[in-house]
């Protein structure tokens, strides 16, 4: 790159061609991509024009792209940036993937309510199942496991095959949930032993199980709420 940059300054610009009189004036879409980056590089340049250093600095990058993939550390080195806009170059570069993203719409699991409704095709269910919902760290579902079909029985039951998929997913929590068929979701005692099972487990892998459900056509029972197995 060469080390000569111009020496006037965006004050010299008529103020109809300066960057952001022409944001006001005719919104962000009229402008350069070196023009929306001298925004972000701000006035206070000894000597230089932002217009023209913006333009400098896309050519070391190789275009906006480059914003994005080139190191902080070597952003900062580019002839009239430094650590403080090469830091608000990448903060910018950064917002514009995110918001670029696709929008997170999964539920947050905050309550047995909010659980019991995410799991209402259980509640339907002709036959038991026990499912297990991974989560993440806010509390927000990965995906749900179907673990065993069949009477929820300890006997019957391995507890590692509860936490196979929450361990290979690196899940923060899980939410267990099984139905009963009858219609009435009162927990059995078989119930209750393999709630502490899995919870027991669950502390020694790490894994918080916020909960065991007991869903049916007629309702829900939160086997936490009630202090049953917990």
């Amino acid at each position: 790159m060469d080390g000569h940059l111009p020496r006037y300054r965006i004050s010299d610009l008529a103020a109809d061609q300066r960057p952001r009189e022409r944001l006001a004036a005719w919104g962000a879409d009229h402008l350069s991509d070196a023009e929306l980056i001298a925004i972000l590089l701000g006035s206070g340049i000894p000597g230089l024009n932002a217009v023209r250093l913006a333009e400098a600095v896309l050519a070391a990058v190789q275009g906006v792209p480059g914003l994005r993939r080139i190191p902080y550390d070597d952003l900062r080195r580019v002839q009239g940036i430094g650590p403080a806009r090469a830091a608000t170059l990448k903060a910018a570069a950064a917002l514009a993937d995110r918001f670029s993203a696709p929008a997170d719409t999964r539920p947050v699991l905050g309550s047995p309510s909010e659980a019991a409704a995410f799991l209402q095709d259980l509640a339907h269910a002709e036959t038991e199942h026990l499912k297990v919902v991974l989560l993440d760290t806010r509390n927000r579902p990965l995906r749900k496991v179907d673990v065993y079909q069949g009477s929820v029985n300890s006997s019957l039951i391995r507890v590692g095959e509860v936490f196979r998929e929450a361990v290979r997913a690196n899940a923060a929590s899980v939410i267990v949930a099984h139905n009963h068929p009858s219609g009435d979701p009162s927990p059995s005692p078989e119930d209750v032993a393999v709630t502490r099972a899995i919870v027991e487990a669950g502390r020694l892998l790490d894994i918080e199980v916020l909960d065991h459900l007991v869903l049916s056509t007629t309702g829900f029972v939160s086997l936490k709420a009630r202090g049953l197995g917990f």
